[in-house]
């Protein structure tokens, strides 16, 4: 039987696809998976999705520069990923719970100038007053980006590292809020024809 207690192991999970809308998508995926550097996550592809385990900060930099690097080839991106931590309890990446905090993509896609559209959704589970939590982060990315009411989500417009960065603050803050099991989901666009402001 699977254990179902939550809130046993600090591993954050994000599963995501990368989805370049080009004839070439698998040279622009595979391109930015030579880019990146995992080597402080566990990560596993299959033909579904990408799954990446370990530290919350190198979670959110290793999703980061995969869709930066994907996005800068100027075709139309679209990201999806679900982020995860708390329940069930995860161990088989445990080893990467011991490497230190610094984030090995972060100065290379630091100044680069992308601009997004995304929606996303938060869901503080094993809680009381979810609602509550739910409106103090949304409140809070608007430290970040714009941000605007989306049926079942919240929409998000700017640039891309700040939308990673307020998107990485929300989860956290909504981890060391309680929150025993905490899971966000994610969708970002770069480079869409329909983008009413690219700048």
């Amino acid at each position: 039987m699977t254990d179902q207690n939550c809130g046993v192991s600090n591993i954050v999970g994000a599963s995501f696809s990368i989805h370049p809308m080009s004839d070439d998508f698998v040279d622009i995926i595979m391109g930015a998976l030579k880019e990146v550097d995992t080597s402080k996550v566990w990560l596993e592809t299959d033909d579904v999705s990408t799954t990446v385990r370990g530290k919350s900060v190198h979670i959110f930099d290793v999703t980061k520069a995969l869709f930066m690097h994907a996005a800068k080839t100027g075709k139309h991106v679209a990201f999806q990923a679900t982020y995860s931590v708390g329940c069930p309890g995860d161990s088989e990446g445990d080893v990467y719970l011991e490497v230190d905090e610094v984030p090995l993509n972060e100065e290379k896609v630091r100044d680069w100038k992308q601009y997004v559209a995304a929606k996303f959704s938060l869901y503080p589970l094993g809680g009381g007053n979810y609602m509550d939590a739910i409106y103090q982060q949304i409140e809070a990315m608007k430290e970040y980006v714009t941000v605007s009411h989306a049926h079942y989500a919240t929409k998000l417009e700017g640039d891309a590292s700040q939308v990673f960065a307020g998107l990485e603050n929300v989860f956290n803050a909504t981890v060391e809020g309680g929150s025993s099991h905490t899971v966000m989901t994610v969708s970002i666009s770069a480079n869409s024809p329909s983008h009413k402001d690219s700048n």
